[in-house]
């Protein structure tokens, strides 16, 4: 259905480019008698609707390639909403042209405007030079889980001033599920605080670890292969096509507060994927320890 628009408006701007065209040249060599007063205002007007016109063809061929390309989501986002901007920017050039036929008194006009408009907009400035940092930088982009500040989600949109995440977590729930909240901050946050992406280097996973709580008397080193079993079994199962090789879990043992022990498995998950990942882990370790309780015990009463 979109491509089937990008098509209707194509051809739509090409029709419109012709018709001005036309329109100017008629005026111009003198066919059309009417009005003759008016004739340099149709002139002008017809030319720059024709430019505007053209630019939109542009942007919209652009659009279409880069919707074609090899990139992820995110990269496309920031290359058409550069497009877009560079497409505005022209067309307001236009305008001005257009209604400003004095380039000294327009230049004039447009300082005198910036420097009023610079101090009453400083905030949203602020947030589109913080825009302008976020696509060549490139501290997230469209798809990434990000936590900014107090705010963690996965970016759905980063426009000229804001950007919306979905929220995970937050106030109601203590996992990684969404949370059904939208968060809109202001770019110009990014450039005063900072930004914690959890899809890094080692994408598409970063490091978790899951605790299991267990006796001083337990069999250290069968824990450990429980656990790390579990954690291979389980990513054999996710991702059939992927190794561990170089990135294998790791164990550890830890005093708990409560005066218990607690083993800690440390293993690579998808940031979206924290919760279901423990959860399987766990469904698959747990049956493994306690079919061996004289290897394995766990905190009850006074056993420790």
């Amino acid at each position: 259905m979109h491509k089937n628009n990008r098509k209707k408006r194509i051809k739509a701007l090409l029709f419109a480019i012709i018709f001005f065209l036309v329109i100017h040249y008629l005026v111009g060599l003198g066919v059309i008698k009417s009005f003759p007063e008016i004739h340099p205002v149709v002139e002008n007007a017809t030319i720059s609707l024709a430019i505007i016109c053209a630019v939109l063809l542009a942007r919209s061929f652009l659009e279409q390639l880069i919707d074609n390309m090899e990139q992820s989501e995110g990269e496309k986002y920031n290359l058409q909403r550069i497009v877009k901007l560079i497409s505005w920017v022209v067309i307001s050039l236009v305008i001005i042209s257009f209604f400003f036929q004095k380039p000294y008194t327009t230049l004039a006009g447009l300082g005198l405007v910036s420097l009023v408009l610079g101090f009453a907009l400083q905030a949203p400035i602020t947030s589109f030079i913080a825009w302008l940092y976020i696509v060549f930088r490139r501290p997230y982009k469209v798809g990434d889980r990000i936590q900014i500040a107090q705010h963690k989600g996965d970016v759905v949109e980063v426009s000229y001033l804001d950007t919306i995440i979905r929220e995970f977590s937050g106030d109601y729930l203590e996992n990684d599920r969404t949370s059904g909240r939208l968060i809109y901050f202001p770019n110009s946050l990014i450039l005063t605080g900072r930004v914690i992406n959890y899809t890094g280097t080692f994408e598409p996973f970063i490091w978790n670890e899951t605790a299991v709580q267990i006796s001083y008397t337990s069999d250290l080193d069968f824990v450990e292969s429980c656990l790390k079993n579990a954690v291979v079994q389980d990513f054999k199962e996710k991702y059939p096509n992927l190794s561990l090789k170089g990135n294998e879990p790791d164990v550890y043992f830890r005093i708990n507060n409560y005066a218990w022990l607690e083993a800690v498995v440390s293993y690579p998950v998808e940031p979206k994927d924290t919760t279901g990942r423990r959860n399987r882990i766990l469904r698959l370790a747990l049956p493994m320890l306690n079919a061996a309780p004289d290897k394995v015990g766990f905190p009850e009463g006074s056993k420790r």
